[in-house]
């Protein structure tokens, strides 16, 4: 049987992203497609990654005559697992097409075990709901012997008309047993090409773990749930030596939930990469209470961190505390301090719009901002994702709305304090006093009147930023 893997990412349907212009490959896809060619069957890649739209992939369709098209979404990519619905739209065409090509047609995301009816409805077969190399291997397995599916565990399908969901499949707990990622069947070039246009260097994605075992009750959890298993401090080395010297990346971003949880992983890390002697740099995600434990931001520092994506979220106590994010301010403050000690470029994830969040709270994350002065920062509001806490809170209000169309939307989909265009003004206030603030420092540091010019500037244009948006932002509160 032949199967055609694609995947419903389109980098120029997230205007943002293609600005920014550092694509990463479908990672978890690549996963999902080496663990099939390990059991024997013929597979290709179909990349929508630089695609124009979901149509391309019906020449593909065409020509390699798939008897399987597994539309399977990276779960390691943030971008997909906010299921912004551009992506959704493109999915249904792609299993459109491929059904009318006589393909039987499986489909693994986020969003799909979200909206497993939505997708059935919209041409799949069934959808593989969690981890799902082990199903995906049972479907096709069923598909080729015309068998029933009905007691394969981890899918949702339908049957007489009624879908049907069947019992979770457990997870892999032994990652160093799951096949390399099938980087041979991806073409790495655009990839390559991008980077090195916009960036001046080549970087690429990993995972050392899959899962976390925290309980941020905005934070969905559809493919790993709370369960956290890692790959071996060795393996990982190695994998990323060997692709490496393939590819000739420089970087690495390693696209794990939470890097370097196992207590010593990181020691471990640190370890082999002099070991194997490999010259990398790389960017994170952590947690400040994490990054204080043990030795690791000391270990980070060695084996070539240079940036760390700290969830941050808020500098109000209150509000970690209702989102259940199990860490303190204080914490976020020694992490900054400790990391900027390393040489490290720590990075903040600021969430506004929480629930019961007051100015008082809101000016409590600014101050956090300017105490700290991180490197870099990303703003969101809360978004409410299927299967949270925090979307039970808030699902009576989603009647009009429930996925952003694409990253940069920032939409307000439920009532909270404030009306939804206080918090587009806000996003746009706190950028400006972020960037205000870095020009200032800036200034600090130039000694030669000449080279103040610029900071000088920016200095000038952010104040007045800042002061029509404040002004802007007294008027939405009401």
């Amino acid at each position: 049987m032949r199967i055609l893997f694609t995947h419903s990412y389109f980098l120029k349907f997230d205007e943002k992203q293609y600005r920014t212009a550092q694509p990463y490959p479908p990672l978890g896809t690549l996963y999902a497609m080496a663990y099939l060619k390990e059991n024997g069957y013929d597979v290709k890649l179909f990349d929508t990654m630089f695609c124009d739209s979901s149509k391309d992939i019906e020449s593909t369709i065409d020509s390699f005559q798939p008897d399987i098209l597994i539309s399977y979404d990276d779960g390691f990519n943030y971008l997909t697992k906010m299921c912004l619905t551009n992506m959704r739209h493109a999915c249904f065409e792609m299993q459109h097409y491929a059904k009318t090509k006589g393909c039987k047609v499986i489909t693994s995301s986020s969003d799909a075990a979200d909206h497993f009816e939505s997708y059935l409805n919209h041409g799949a077969d069934a959808i593989a709901i969690g981890e799902a190399e082990q199903t995906i291997l049972d479907l096709c397995n069923a598909f080729k012997t015309n068998s029933s599916i009905d007691l394969i565990f981890g899918i949702a399908h339908s049957k007489n008309g009624q879908i049907l969901k069947t019992a979770t499949r457990l997870v892999i707990k032994d990652l160093d047993t799951l096949p390399t990622p099938a980087w041979d069947l991806l073409d790495i070039r655009p990839y390559k090409k991008m980077w090195l246009d916009n960036h001046g260097y080549f970087s690429l994605n990993f995972v050392t773990t899959r899962g976390c075992p925290y309980k941020c009750n905005w934070c969905a959890k559809p493919i790993y749930g709370n369960r956290y298993n890692t790959h071996s401090a060795e393996n990982s080395v190695k994998e990323i030596k060997k692709w490496q010297q393939e590819f000739g990346f420089t970087h690495v971003w390693f696209a794990d939930d939470i890097f370097g949880l196992k207590p010593n992983w990181l020691r471990d890390f640190d370890h082999f990469i002099t070991e194997e002697k490999v010259k990398i740099q790389y960017k994170i995600q952590s947690r400040a209470d994490l990054l204080l434990a043990e030795d690791n931001i000391r270990h980070l520092a060695h084996s070539g961190c240079t940036m760390v994506w700290m969830g941050a979220e808020s500098g109000s106590q209150k509000i970690l505390d209702a989102m259940d994010k199990g860490t303190k301010v204080e914490e976020i403050i020694e992490a900054r301090r400790l990391l900027k000690h390393h040489h490290i470029r720590a990075s903040f994830f600021l969430q506004f719009g929480y629930l019961g969040e007051t100015m008082d709270d809101i000016q409590k994350t600014i101050s956090l901002l300017e105490e700290t002065m991180p490197d870099d920062i990303g703003i969101s509001v809360s978004y409410p994702l299927p299967g949270t806490v925090f979307y039970e809170k808030v699902k009576q209000d989603l009647t009009h709305k429930t996925n952003w169309t694409d990253s940069d939307e920032m939409a307000m989909m439920f009532k909270n304090t404030y009306p939804p265009a206080f918090y587009k003004i806000l996003h746009r206030l706190v950028h400006s006093i972020y960037r205000k603030r870095k020009a200032l420092n800036k200034l600090h540091l130039k000694t030669n009147p000449a080279t103040k010019i610029k900071p000088s500037l920016s200095y000038l244009k952010y104040s007045l930023s800042q002061a029509l948006q404040t002004y802007q932002l007294k008027q939405k509160m009401h």
